[in-house]
């Protein structure tokens, strides 16, 4: 058939997609990037990648031309359930984020409140091209909780992994209770790729390691553990040294942000084959460090990206692929002026940052051999990054500075996840928006009435510090601080 503009009847699952004539970034370990080039899908596969692909009988065809096709992209760490009060804590700190949800409010939290969260983010995912997820779910009060975020998740096409956590108790504690065992035999187990486990925790430092316990039921389990280290004024390169001393480093350990350890616990997280989430937009505004990618490439610590929350940040992987990109360059330049040089040259590139958000969260996530590039055989996680209305998609010259710098979720034409057309023609498919809107409505009205309005309203305005205005030193002007009071 002709490459027209299908209809929603022309999507049914399982019909062989062909996407046609687009610039296509495989994410192969040569990072082949073909132009006026097809794509095949087959049932859940990636069936072949060239030029000029027959299509089969009956297929799909998707004009890609103008368009970049690359592999849905991976976020390894999301708190999916906060998604309902997004943007709410736009002007917090990490010690607002901390006192709100950690010591004051995040115990109200309801079973419906971490499903609303966990639809309407897994929907945005989607929405931006991020076809695998990891639900950094450090809300699971009960099993209840934790039900009512599988529930979500299994109610939209992606590919997940719940990595299970508790901030209101210990980890050693609610990894210890038969009803999480229970809840992981019952609910994960033999869900194969679509959905994945982790064990969520943070280590503190403490000398006597009470997180051994829960590292040791990590390990019965066969979960890896993820984990936020180095973080400001949280956890530190104690916590690093505990668990390497302890033998609880893997390669399959992600340490989340990582952005203010010593070499020492760099070289730790090398030497054990680990990997960091970065999560730039978080840490360059809330507090948790410098973003370390620049730091990560010194002692070759494999990177992926992540947005963290929603209650601040964007939920696309755009906005982490750019912000990194820019901080890390920002940094590079900065080290350079220490030094009264001058860099000349970009060390990290746009085509790393899309890696990273790509392969990079695979292999992070132990899914290389299935997601994160566009070749014969892998599954057919893809996006096709397309907007004939939009004047800066074209000319398409430097396809991965494209995807880094100009491109947004509004240019995300086609998605599919698992070889199931999940959004096309910049609309979601077979996704019905109005639930999503109900369940985060009645959370939000939960939430106000809980906590009442002078509480709402104070938490989502934090004090302003006063700033000292210092004195033009100019003397040809007759402006001064003191007069514009």
């Amino acid at each position: 058939m002709s490459a027209a503009t299908p209809g929603t009847g022309d999507l049914d699952p399982g019909r062989p997609v062909l996407f046609r004539g687009g610039t296509v970034l495989t994410m192969d370990d040569r990072h082949t990037v073909l132009r006026d080039a097809d794509v095949l899908v087959i049932g859940e596969r990636v069936e072949a990648v060239g030029h000029g692909l027959a299509a089969p009988d009956g297929a799909l065809e998707i004009d890609a031309t103008g368009g970049i096709v690359m592999p849905g992209m991976v976020d390894t760490h999301r708190h999916l359930w906060q998604t309902a009060m997004r943007g709410y804590g736009a002007d917090w700190t990490l010690t607002q984020y901390f006192v709100w949800y950690y010591l004051e409010w995040g115990k109200i939290f309801r079973p419906e409140d971490v499903y609303a969260g966990n639809l309407l983010s897994a929907v945005e995912a989607v929405d931006a091209g991020v076809t695998t997820l990891v639900d950094w779910s450090h809300g699971l009060q009960t099993i209840d909780h934790a039900d009512a975020a599988v529930d979500a998740l299994e109610s939209v096409p992606g590919r997940y992994v719940l990595a299970y956590g508790n901030i209101q108790a210990a980890p050693w504690e609610w990894s210890a209770a038969p009803e999480f065992r229970d809840f992981v035999d019952r609910r994960v187990h033999g869900r194969g790729d679509m959905l994945g486990f982790q064990m969520a925790f943070d280590v503190t430092g403490d000398p006597a390691f009470p997180e051994r316990a829960a590292f040791e039921v990590a390990r019965e389990l066969g979960a890896p553990v993820t984990t936020h280290a180095g973080v400001w004024g949280a956890t530190n390169d104690d916590g690093i040294r505990l668990m390497h001393e302890n033998g609880f480093m893997t390669p399959s350990t992600v340490y989340v942000h990582a952005a203010t350890l010593t070499p020492d616990s760099y070289n730790r997280i090398a030497a054990t084959g680990g990997s960091v989430s970065v999560s730039t937009e978080s840490e360059q505004s809330a507090g948790q460090g410098y973003p370390p990618s620049w730091q990560l490439r010194r002692y070759g610590i494999p990177v992926s990206l992540s947005m963290d929350t929603s209650v601040w940040w964007s939920g696309d992987l755009f906005s982490a692929m750019r912000s990194t990109l820019s901080a890390d360059r920002s940094r590079e330049h900065l080290e350079a002026h220490g030094r009264t040089e001058t860099v000349t040259h970009c060390v990290l590139r746009a085509e790393d940052v899309v890696d990273w958000a790509t392969r990079g969260g695979a292999k992070a996530l132990g899914l290389d051999s299935s997601v994160g590039s566009l070749e014969p055989g892998k599954k057919a996680d893809v996006v096709l990054i397309k907007n004939d209305a939009s004047p800066v998609m074209f000319p398409l010259l430097n396809p991965y500075g494209h995807v880094v710098f100009q491109a947004q979720r509004g240019d995300v034409h086609t998605v599919l996840v698992n070889g199931r057309v999940v959004k096309h023609d910049h609309r979601l498919v077979g996704i019905d928006l109005a639930p999503a809107r109900r369940a985060v409505e009645n959370t939000v009205e939960h939430l106000m009435t809980t906590m009442g309005e002078d509480a709402w309203t104070a938490g989502m305005n934090p004090e302003v510090p006063k700033v000292t205005v210092h004195d033009n030193p100019y003397t040809y002007t007759d402006w001064s601080a003191a007069n514009s009071q």
